[in-house]
């Protein structure tokens, strides 16, 4: 199949030898190597790429501004190839490669679309080196500001239109870009399950329904920098003990209100062993089934008397588009419908008014964001087949 060809071709790429998890971050090296792969697999199948003002990456059959003059615009698969930090190998890649798999099954059928399809790859949708997540997509949207997005600053330093014009890409482009948006009829993006309810069910596909609201907050607390072995334990300013103080005051709050949160990156300066820190940055990841309780867990990190927390992204509520979602799942031999805590480019463009719906692929590990996070063969292949079934669908 040829989802295992590619698959082997991308699978080293970005991994770190000590952990085995990616490092596949956007606008780096190991980025371009995989926007390279990918502008290969189009140019092998004969699609046309387009890169949009964001740098996300369209791999088209057909001719989508045809379609969209026929009132026929496009139906999209794909998803992104980025990672977070030592990520696991199946988060975007396999809706990525999926979607290149469904291309030449349907050719190989002898399917003829009367819509335009395309594969699409989404730029920085984790925003493990900017922040920001699914910024390709917040961009051309117009979720994200594009002179913040281009202020944006990785732990280097580096700004976001820095490491674009690194790139090749270039950041006075970034906008947006309603041509791009146009051309999409219909989104349909597969995922690994981030959680364990297809393992539960005993089903290897699903699909979803709505994503939780969900945001990220930095929150700045200051101390003194002193010495760590002459300074009295009375005359300290160690903001490492707000720091503690805010982890709790999350796990608390997110305990009582039904919801989620992490405090998962931690800025340290100066960062000595033996030195009492000046400052501590942390970042929030607060997510739950409703606004109330996701804004109730920021405002009790708020009330322990550091600094506030500063709202960095916001997603709401996110549902799919409902009759899509279950004709779907009646085309997938009434496959369930899953809500995820997870945020996805599908979620934004839904989000922007396009028909959108995700596909939900096995996890046996229940694992995600994580070298651990697995998918059996079988299942990523049964996946290729749901989407295929589903492409064909809504492109005949």
């Amino acid at each position: 199949m040829t989802f295992d060809s590619m698959w082997s071709a991308i699978e080293p790429i970005g991994r770190a030898a000590d952990t085995g998890g990616y490092r596949r971050f956007a606008w780096t090296c190991q980025d371009a190597m995989l926007r390279e792969w990918f502008a290969g697999e189009a140019s092998a199948r004969g699609l046309d790429l387009v890169t949009d003002r964001a740098g996300n990456q369209w791999a088209w059959w057909g001719d989508p501004d045809a379609g969209v003059a026929a009132g026929r615009a496009g139906v999209v698969i794909g998803s992104h190839l980025d990672s977070v930090p030592d990520g696991g190998a199946f988060d975007g890649p396999l809706g990525v490669v999926s979607a290149l798999a469904v291309v030449d099954a349907l050719r190989a059928k002898g399917f003829a679309p009367s819509r335009p399809i395309a594969v699409a790859n989404f730029v920085d949708e984790e925003g493990a080196r900017f922040g920001v997540a699914c910024a390709g997509s917040r961009l051309i949207t117009g979720n994200l500001d594009a002179d913040k997005a281009r202020g944006l600053r990785d732990a280097d330093g580096v700004t976001m239109a820095e490491a674009m014009t690194a790139a090749g890409h270039a950041p006075e482009q970034v906008g947006p870009d309603e041509e791009t948006l146009a051309r999409i009829g219909t989104f349909v993006e597969l995922h690994i399950e981030q959680g364990r309810a297809l393992i539960d069910l005993g089903r290897p596909v699903g699909v979803g329904s709505f994503i939780w609201p969900h945001g990220r907050w930095r929150i700045d607390l200051d101390g003194e920098a002193n010495h760590a072995g002459t300074t009295r334990l009375q005359d300290r300013r160690d903001p490492m003990l707000d720091l503690a103080r805010t982890v709790l005051a999350a796990r608390a709050a997110a305990t009582a209100l039904g919801c989620v949160a992490t405090v998962g990156k931690v800025r340290v300066e100066p960062n000595g062993v033996n030195a009492i820190p000046a400052h501590v940055t942390a970042w929030l990841d607060a997510r739950g089934p409703n606004e109330a309780g996701v804004r109730g867990v920021v405002e009790a990190v708020g009330s322990q008397g550091g600094s506030q927390p500063v709202e960095e992204s916001w997603t709401p509520e996110t549902v799919f588009d409902v009759p899509l979602a279950q004709r779907l799942s009646g085309l997938l031999h009434d496959a369930p419908m899953l809500a995820t805590g997870a945020g996805h480019d599908c979620g934004v463009l839904a989000t922007a008014g396009l028909s959108s719906a995700m596909l939900f692929v096995r996890n046996p590990s229940g694992i995600s964001h994580s070298p651990a996070e697995f998918a059996e063969r079988h299942d990523c292949h049964g996946g290729v087949e749901a989407l295929t079934a589903v492409t064909e669908e809504l492109a005949r």
